[in-house]
């Protein structure tokens, strides 16, 4: 059983900071990649960052040079720095973690940034 983790989403203003984390535990034995994905009310999910097991890293056009996506991988741990949010980024993000043959989703957490 893989369960993921997920802290760091809140409320912040426009321009602010936030940095989410989410740790994988459970019977893990090969990651491929873990990754950030959103949903805001009444659209479909999609893909924030994501970074493989060898370090290479992909963004959103949309979030690229405001955030920043990064682990530490012996605590299976990924994490999303997020700078100079803007209203547009508020949604639930999802931590994905893709291992063979299958991918897993943490409970979500809501990141809302007022104007």
């Amino acid at each position: 059983q893989v369960q993921l983790v997920e802290s760091g989403g809140g409320l912040v203003q426009a321009g602010g900071s936030l940095r989410l984390s989410c740790t994988a535990s459970g019977s893990i034995f090969s990651i491929n990649a873990m990754g950030w994905y959103r949903q805001a009310p009444g659209k479909q999910r999609e893909l924030v960052a994501v970074i493989t097991s060898g370090g290479s890293t992909n963004y959103r056009d949309s979030v690229k040079g405001r955030f920043t996506i990064f682990r530490d991988n012996a605590k299976n741990t990924v994490y999303l720095q997020m700078n100079s949010l803007k209203p547009e980024d508020t949604a639930v993000y999802y931590c994905n973690l893709a291992v063979p043959l299958r991918a897993y989703w943490g409970q979500g957490t809501q990141v809302t940034v007022s104007s």
